[in-house]
């Protein structure tokens, strides 16, 4: 194999932003759709010139023409579908949140080890420079020993009817749908799992979360202040403090080749630096990242260790939020 043959398991709308990333790629062809409704899976195969199109998931998985598929369906289905497809020997590239439970984490790296296929959690923002520099600047002590982490994202929501983020049965909420971001730039920034968690949440009409604020503390007494919310205008933004300088970032999960995002280093010592990267597709980098697993058997960016630390953490402010106490983990 020399190339990578996609299909897309659902029409979501997320699906535009994945279909120019894989068209882009060296190694990637977009190669069939799936939906339910054969219809339907036609008329989206005809707006995006795909060539091939299935009128059930289970079909495409059945089909000879696709070598890896992208699961964009509501979160409470990633699990399912992952591990069907993993099983009919797909690679996967799943949307986050990779899944709403750990038990359905521990099976999809469970039916990935047992059909030696590549799985990753499609977290674009880890595959940015930006985020890769960062990594690399923790790594290498230059912000001395972390202290804190503050990061926050949120939206005001305008279609909130009939959407599935509302859906508490779907794995609806502002913490699955943009809290998932700050959970993992802190995992990112901390590493391992926290000692302990403190969420607090509001509650909307429709049952799930819709603006959260928690604070998770990690060993050595460092800690990290996170956020989501449904209900305020576009904020993203992220911070980083340690002993011998903090980062902060103005867009640090989305828009991050935005002419107004902004990575900068403030030095304990002397002038502020700003940090300027070339436009990059981050759906792109996460595309390309499956390439090398599938193609030249690399270690995927994020790993299904990692990824299940964040999922892991998610569930324990959840629970901390509904039992209104500290969860130790």
């Amino acid at each position: 194999m020399d190339k990578v043959r996609w299909g897309l398991l659902s029409t979501a709308n997320i699906n535009r932003r994945l279909i120019p990333a894989i068209r882009a790629s060296k190694r990637g062809e977009l190669a069939a759709v799936a939906s339910r409704d054969q219809v339907k899976a036609q008329a989206y195969a005809d707006q995006w010139q795909i060539p091939r199109a299935f009128g059930s998931y289970e079909e495409m998985l059945a089909s000879d023409a696709v070598d890896a598929v992208y699961v964009s369906l509501p979160n409470h289905l990633h699990a399912e579908w992952t591990i069907r497809a993993l099983q009919a020997g797909k690679h996967v590239l799943c949307e986050k949140p990779f899944a709403v439970t750990v038990e359905e984490v521990d099976q999809m790296i469970a039916a990935s080890r047992a059909s030696q296929c590549s799985l990753a959690e499609a977290f674009m923002y880890r595959h940015h420079p930006q985020t890769k520099i960062l990594a690399e600047w923790l790594k290498s002590g230059r912000l001395g020993e972390i202290r804190q982490v503050s990061a926050y994202f949120g939206f005001l929501m305008t279609n909130a009817q009939n959407n599935v983020r509302m859906v508490p049965e779907y794995g609806g909420g502002a913490l699955w749908d943009v809290g998932i971001y700050p959970i993992s730039f802190a995992q990112l920034v901390m590493g391992g799992l926290p000692e302990w968690v403190d969420g607090a949440q509001w509650m909307g009409d429709t049952g799930v979360d819709e603006d959260f604020a928690a604070l998770i503390h990690y060993s050595g007494n460092r800690n990290a202040q996170i956020g989501c919310s449904f209900h305020v205008p576009y904020q993203a933004h992220a911070e980083v403090i340690g002993s011998t300088g903090r980062i902060t970032l103005t867009h640090p999960f989305n828009n991050q080749s935005a002419p107004e995002s902004q990575m900068t280093f403030f030095p304990d010592k002397g002038d502020p630096q700003k940090l300027e990267f070339p436009e990059f597709n981050a759906y792109l980098g996460e595309v390309e990242d499956l390439h090398d697993a599938v193609l030249d058997h690399q270690p995927q960016l994020v790993t299904l260790e990692e990824t299940r630390k964040h999922i892991q953490v998610a569930n324990a402010l959840l629970q901390s939020a509904n039992e209104n106490k500290r969860i130790n983990l």
